[in-house]
């Protein structure tokens, strides 16, 4: 099987790759994450992926097989990416309490020297419980919502603040496992079972 490269640094989706046996090296993207006015979200997480599996494809010449994934919160249009600090954590946490939001996931794999390219994206409907500011500040008090995208991680902690998922888990978690495996496997021949 073809040597697997993650373009991220993710513990979690490290994690995913690592239990369907796909043993990833990891090469962070060095790469400047920008949006333009107007995209779609889903066209934003695709394209960042994209940017994240060539910067790293660039280093590879034998046909290594490169994945590269994206997740963003979309509520209301508003695209919440990580907290800046507590205080944003808090803004975005209490205007989820009660609501839905979208989880969008883009994901590029690249066949290293060649011109196979496949990008895709996943979308997961998120519903949170009503949360009082107490919960939200305990939650906030871990400092788990500061690294991620909407201000929480339904891995950890966060899932206490979720009513319910209708769509992909590991999509929420950063890594939609069921889209991976039909890429991999129809253009890859690669199976993860």
């Amino acid at each position: 099987m073809e040597k697997i490269i993650l373009a991220s640094s993710s513990p979690r989706r490290i994690e995913f790759l690592k239990k369907y046996n796909l043993n990833p090296i990891v090469v962070k993207a060095e790469i400047q994450e920008r949006t333009v006015e107007g995209e779609k979200p889903e066209q934003i997480a695709m394209s960042l992926a994209f940017e994240k599996a060539f910067w790293v494809s660039n280093q590879f010449n034998n046909g290594e097989i490169i994945i590269g994934a994206d997740t963003i919160v979309v509520y209301k249009d508003e695209i919440l990416g990580k907290p800046k600090d507590k205080e944003d954590a808090f803004r975005m946490l209490k205007a989820l309490s009660g609501e839905e939001h979208s989880v969008i996931t883009g994901i590029c794999i690249i066949k290293a020297n060649t011109n196979i390219k496949i990008v895709d994206y996943e979308q997961t409907l998120v519903k949170f419980r009503e949360l009082t500011d107490e919960k939200i500040l305990n939650y906030i008090g871990t400092n788990e919502p500061m690294d991620k995208a909407g201000a929480y991680g339904i891995q950890g902690f966060g899932e206490i603040l979720v009513d319910k998922i209708m769509g992909s888990y590991s999509n929420v978690v950063g890594l939609p496992i069921g889209k991976l495996d039909y890429i991999l496997n129809k253009y890859f021949n690669i199976n993860m079972l």
